[in-house]
């Protein structure tokens, strides 16, 4: 495990100590881990809506390109 150093102000460090039953490093330790738990999620989230709008860019391409070869078809056969 790698020890990392943190700066509090002195009055909070005060209130720290106050309730010293808490175990500051664990504590911090958690919401550490929560918020980068967080973080991936958000961003794995966007990937997958960013995919999501890859596919639906290409699906309307797809659809806009067959419309339009029925539209020519139409117009081919005059009934248009």
């Amino acid at each position: 495990m790698v020890n990392i150093t943190i700066s509090v102000p002195e009055t909070t460090r005060k209130k720290m100590k106050k309730y010293d039953e808490i175990n500051w490093s664990a504590f911090l330790r958690k919401q550490i881990e929560k918020k980068t738990i967080e973080i991936r999620e958000v961003e794995e989230l966007k990937d997958r809506l960013l995919k999501e709008k890859e596919v639906e860019y290409e699906t309307v391409n797809i659809q806009r390109k067959g419309r339009s070869h029925r539209i020519e078809e139409l117009k081919k056969k005059g009934l248009l």
